[in-house]
């Protein structure tokens, strides 16, 4: 219905219009503003969002090579510190070897002066035992030859005051004594061999 109602306005102006066929100005004024719009995006939006491509484009491939640099980078700084750690390691035992080596010499040279200072030590006491003893035995025998020489004086009845004399009796003493004493260390040595 309003169909028809159009095709009779239509007639009432005069117009054959065929509704199939288009309006010829209105297709020029579509056309010079499908131009005008193709032109302005040619000329200005498709540069503009060409660039913004490149420019992601760019950003994306510059963060791609700045990634593949600091991963390079990454490791060979991984490698160097491995590297090092590995030289730090060997480092380690080496120092450790050479302290081990220079505390075994130093236990070494420790023990040789101590065996050295302990036989010095002992030849000293083995010379002051020899002296104290080659001392005592002459302070024994000028005390047992005093006491020999006093008691034989009593014995005897008579003084023996004359040094030379004094000496045989206190030398033939001590002799006497001497082979007692060796007697005596036999008798207890064969006691104990039994």
């Amino acid at each position: 219905m309003i169909r028809s109602e159009l095709i009779l306005v239509a007639a009432e102006e005069g117009h054959s219009a065929n509704p199939l066929l288009p309006n010829w100005w209105e297709v020029l004024v579509t056309a010079v503003g499908f131009a005008v719009l193709m032109f302005l995006v040619v000329k200005y939006i498709a540069p503009a969002l060409e660039k913004a491509y490149q420019d992601r484009v760019d950003a994306i491939e510059g963060g791609l090579e700045k990634a593949e640099k600091a991963q390079a980078e990454a490791n060979a700084l991984k490698a160097s510190y491995e590297q090092q750690q590995q030289d730090g390691y060997v480092e380690a035992n080496r120092i450790r070897e050479e302290a081990r080596a220079e505390a075994a010499q130093i236990l070494a040279d420790a023990r040789e002066k101590a065996s050295t200072e302990a036989a010095r030590i002992a030849e000293q006491a083995q010379a002051q035992i020899a002296a104290e003893r080659v001392q005592a035995e002459a302070s024994l025998r000028t005390d047992v030859g005093s006491l020999a020489t006093t008691l034989a004086s009593r014995i005897v009845g008579e003084s023996l005051e004359d040094d030379a004399r004094a000496q045989r009796v206190v030398d033939r003493f001590l002799e006497d004594l001497e082979r007692s004493e060796a007697t005596g260390r036999t008798a207890t040595s064969a006691g104990a061999a039994e």
